[in-house]
């Protein structure tokens, strides 16, 4: 069976009309982490600023979300930030390392330990706020998105105090502590949820939960323990009637619950086919990704039929969104990602339709 998008409506956005299933101008394509390290013009107007000090002032996030913009011309921008900053504008105690991470100096362990978190209070998001507007502002008909950390994620961070590659404290807590970790869950989603609410109330267009590590987790631990947390972030957007895309690395096993979660948009990494990856939820959102970002640093011949791979299995999809299936590596030649940019743009609606065709080809009765 051939499942195609709706017809275009108007003059809509390319990334707002994807997000709906519905077809747009062009394929529209923006970057996970397409504002950072691999510019130079980033790097030269972070000197000397720290990570946390960068998002605490709107001039500079505006003039950091706007740089790939102007550089790529890609169909949105990302609100430049951090999934530490309503937690740092709470008063938790962390920074964020250069070459580690976010780095908490009183991790969570006890239930004496959650007194760090609270909700946030009028005016702590005030500079969130006036970084969207003025970026709304300068941005004209190129979508901002607005984005947090999903409570899972945000959890791994303050139980383990840092960045983890097994998550044994957060896994020991969630299944041996219950009731301290719902609360810990429970206090994360409410702050991801006000962070994402003021960025829309602001004028973000749609938004991203990013649950960076969610696939760390066996299924059944993920629904009973984490799902319901996140439902409540992506919950507070829909009813602000914006698009939802909903992201983790490594949960192809997953997919379904990222959907049910809340999602209009399913983000997909590099591991599973975004057709198949579509089937496996059953169809009914759009979307997102999903080259993989190591390959940039493939030759351009190799890296360009692998980015028309991924639309023509965009088009077994109605609503695509081009994307890598995680964030540009810092190594990244920003001149390489301006050249995928334009394939997609030139290329990408007749790979959708030669996608969709031949799906319709493989459905056809043998006669």
């Amino acid at each position: 069976m051939t499942h195609r998008a709706e017809p275009p409506t108007g003059d809509e956005p390319p990334l707002l009309a994807a997000a709906r299933g519905v077809e747009p101008s062009r394929v529209p394509v923006w970057f996970m982490r397409q504002a950072g390290r691999s510019l130079p013009e980033y790097r030269r107007v972070r000197e000397g600023i720290s990570m946390l000090d960068s998002c605490a002032r709107p001039d500079l996030v505006t003039e950091i979300t706007l740089q790939p913009v102007r550089r790529y011309d890609v169909d949105a921008a990302i609100f430049y930030s951090d999934i530490m900053v309503p937690l740092k504008a709470i008063g938790v105690d962390l920074d964020i390392v250069p070459g580690t991470g976010p780095v908490i100096a009183s991790p969570i362990r006890s239930d004496a330990d959650l007194a760090q978190l609270r909700d946030p209070q009028p005016g702590e998001l005030d500079h969130v706020a006036e970084a969207v507007r003025l970026l709304v502002a300068e941005l004209g008909d190129v979508p901002l998105i607005g984005f947090c950390g999903a409570p899972f994620t945000l959890a791994s961070y303050l139980v383990e105090g840092g960045p983890s590659k097994d998550y044994s404290r957060t896994k020991a807590m969630m299944v041996g502590a219950p009731e301290l970790w719902r609360e810990l869950m429970e206090r994360l989603a409410r702050i991801s949820a006000a962070f994402l609410t003021t960025q829309v109330r602001a004028g973000a267009r749609l938004v991203q939960v990013f649950d960076s590590w969610a696939g760390a987790l066996a299924p059944a631990d993920y629904r009973a323990s984490v799902q319901p947390h996140t439902a409540t972030v992506l919950a507070a957007v829909g009813e602000l009637g914006v698009p939802r895309i909903h992201f983790g690395v490594g949960t192809g096993e997953l997919l379904g619950d990222l959907v049910a979660a809340g999602a209009d948009v399913l983000g997909v990494d590099w591991r599973v086919p975004l057709d198949e990856a579509w089937r496996r939820v059953g169809g009914g959102v759009a979307v997102q990704g999903n080259l993989d970002p190591a390959l940039l640093g493939a030759p351009w011949p190799v890296l360009a039929e692998r980015v028309r791979e991924v639309l023509r299995a965009g088009g077994r999809v109605p609503g695509h969104i081009f994307n890598l299936g995680h964030g540009v590596p810092p190594a990244a030649d920003p001149d390489v990602l301006a050249r995928v940019v334009e394939l997609v743009h030139a290329e990408g609606l007749a790979l959708r339709e030669a996608g969709a065709e031949r799906v319709a080809d493989e459905a056809a009765p043998v006669r």
